[in-house]
């Protein structure tokens, strides 16, 4: 059975590449805004093709600019997030060069950064300035790595600069920052524990492929996407203390729908 899903997994997602790709890479080529609305698309169909279905709560903020701050588990998280709203990932310069991967992030216009390059970071802070200036919604992950589901790892207040940075140089000197949570919460119809959740997340100590298989081993896997409440930072404010809010705001979201908040009566 497992094997049938690889299969079908495989002539799915060809066949939506086949026929999304020359309308996104025109989309790029001419800088088109259904270039940003495109992706969504894809992302839903390699949603239900691996057997994620997604729980969206609450709602994403509509002012701009904005920037997502999400907790960061599994390589899964970009297609769960990149299903529920039109966005572009901030990711580590390493992934231009992954296989498969890599050519997904450029044809989505990924921000590539260069962590251990000072000499590079204006010029990468200007670009996410710019994307969120033009109405784009970025989506950070500040924990810097995947984690194994059940937690908020130490976040890197570093990682902030790109608000503090773009509220010096977007038109009202102010960025919308909303935290989301991505909590992998059910398996095979039933809540998911601390036991199973590892099928779903990807602490980096798997390989990919055997991450991909144990997920389409595990069958039908739930996730509750959670929209919090916005955070406003404005020119001068402390990025520190934007680190220290967004942070709590992330551990009480995901510490609600890992509890199954979400699945009790309100």
């Amino acid at each position: 059975m497992m094997w049938l899903r690889v299969i079908y997994l495989t002539v799915v997602l060809t066949v939506a590449t086949l026929v999304l790709l020359p309308v996104q890479l025109i989309g790029l080529c001419f800088d088109l805004p259904l270039r940003r609305r495109l992706p969504r698309y894809w992302h839903r169909i390699a949603c239900h093709a691996l057997g994620i279905k997604v729980h969206v709560h609450d709602r994403l903020e509509t002012a701009k600019p904005l920037l997502l701050v999400v907790n960061h588990v599994s390589w899964t998280d970009i297609m769960v997030l990149g299903s529920v709203a039109d966005v572009a990932f901030i990711a580590k310069t390493e992934v231009r060069d992954w296989p498969v991967f890599g050519v997904l992030a450029r044809l989505q216009k990924t921000i590539f950064i260069a962590r251990e390059q000072k000499r590079s970071a204006g010029a990468q802070v200007n670009e996410i300035a710019q994307r969120l200036a033009d109405g784009e919604i970025v989506v950070l992950f500040p924990e810097g790595t995947t984690s194994d589901g059940n937690r908020i790892l130490p976040v890197k207040s570093s990682l902030f600069g790109a608000a503090s940075s773009a509220a010096e140089q977007v038109p009202g000197e102010l960025v919308h920052v909303q935290p989301v949570t991505i909590a992998y919460t059910g398996i095979y119809g039933m809540a998911m524990g601390r036991y199973h959740r590892p099928v779903a997340a990807w602490p980096g100590t798997v390989g990919l492929v055997p991450s991909l298989l144990g997920l389409l081993k595990a069958g039908a896997i739930d996730v509750d996407v959670s929209f919090g409440e916005t955070i406003p930072f404005r020119r001068g404010d402390n990025r520190k203390a934007l680190s220290v809010q967004a942070t709590m705001s992330l551990r009480a979201m995901l510490g609600f729908s890992l509890r199954g908040g979400w699945r009790k009566p309100r």
